[in-house]
């Protein structure tokens, strides 16, 4: 991946060791269960379930009525706990009080819900960042031994792209200090874009992932992929990206590289809206710097879950995916 957020490296030109990545194309609680397992063995002690729980009756987050699912049924989730934290844009998720009864909204009450900044906050070294020598999170985030990272793919307004490291880099930095570290500029809220915003979300990440180690696992869930973050709700734009499946691996930026492969895969009639916002946000610039830091590697192998466990290339993943149609829940 070149330092030039704004240009594709392909698979084929890129360098260095290889993850794994398991693939189904199973939309559904039982597809994301079948993904999880592959990934799940270090899922022990507490633990803490990061997802984005949606503003108020937002139309493209992973339903809460499949993750309930999910936790009822997985050994390892049924006494997990999902996170959360404030955000730092005033809307529905603003306040504790306001998140709170968001939540009650989005059906996220079939268990605990831990605002993680509720309180106070923490700081958590960056190793090897150009930015920060640490990232200020939640509080109740070292309360917790392993971290499931449950992502929805979809676009995102500054990033590009919201994976994985979009979900805890944005999502675990507390909602005044953290993310104000992250966006703020020069006296401007939201100064900070294309390649400083992608490096600065990626060393949050970093530290975030460094504090659980190899207790960490990702899912991510590509379905109603708009060009729109789930922080915009009902305001977010059309879905017009085909459905595709869910991946999952240990490793962070070649998940995100395969999900992102996976839409450049696609026919240009297919991806051409969410490709052109990864493009022109510079949201390529994640992958790169998350394997300048040591996070992860940009290649990868794909495991196909639905045929026996074959290596499957991006194109022949996608090779069957229909015009898009929202999943009726």
């Amino acid at each position: 991946m070149a330092k030039n957020g704004n240009i594709y490296v392909p698979f084929e030109e890129r360098t260095g060791n290889e993850s794994i990545v398991y693939f189904t194309r199973d939309i559904s609680p039982e597809g994301i269960m079948k993904a999880y397992e592959k990934v799940c063995a270090n899922m022990t002690g507490k633990v803490a379930v990061k997802l984005h729980t949606g503003e108020k009756n937002g139309p493209n987050f992973t339903p809460a009525s499949w993750v309930k699912k999910v936790m009822e049924n997985e050994p390892t989730l049924k006494d997990a706990t999902i996170v959360e934290t404030n955000t730092y844009y005033k809307g529905d998720r603003y306040t504790t009080e306001e998140h709170l009864d968001t939540l009650k909204v989005n059906g996220w009450d079939f268990c605990p819900v831990d605002i993680m900044d509720a309180e106070d906050t923490v700081d958590l070294p960056v190793k090897g960042g150009k930015w920060f020598d640490h990232m200020t999170c939640g509080s109740h985030m070292t309360g917790y031994d392993s971290l499931f990272v449950l992502t929805h793919f979809k676009g995102h307004a500054m990033g590009g792209f919201g994976g994985s490291n979009k979900n805890i880099g944005i999502g675990c930095a507390d909602g005044r200090i953290g993310k104000g570290m992250i966006h703020a500029k020069d006296g401007d809220a939201w100064g900070v874009v294309e390649e400083e915003l992608m490096e600065k979300i990626s060393e949050s990440t970093k530290a975030t992932i460094d504090f659980f180690g190899k207790n960490v696992a990702y899912v991510n869930v590509m379905r109603n992929m708009s060009v729109s973050c789930d922080c915009e709700g009902v305001k977010a734009a059309p879905v017009v990206t085909p459905n595709v499946g869910i991946l999952a691996s240990l490793d962070i930026c070649a998940i995100d590289c395969a999900s992102v492969d996976l839409v450049h895969a696609m026919t240009a009639e297919q991806h051409h809206d969410l490709w052109e916002r990864i493009q022109t946000r510079h949201g390529f610039r994640q992958m790169s710097y998350m394997k300048e830091l040591g996070m992860g590697n940009d290649r990868y192998i794909l495991i196909d879950l639905d045929n026996g466990g074959c290596v499957i290339s991006p194109k022949e993943a996608v090779k069957d995916v229909k015009p898009f149609k929202r999943i009726e829940i």
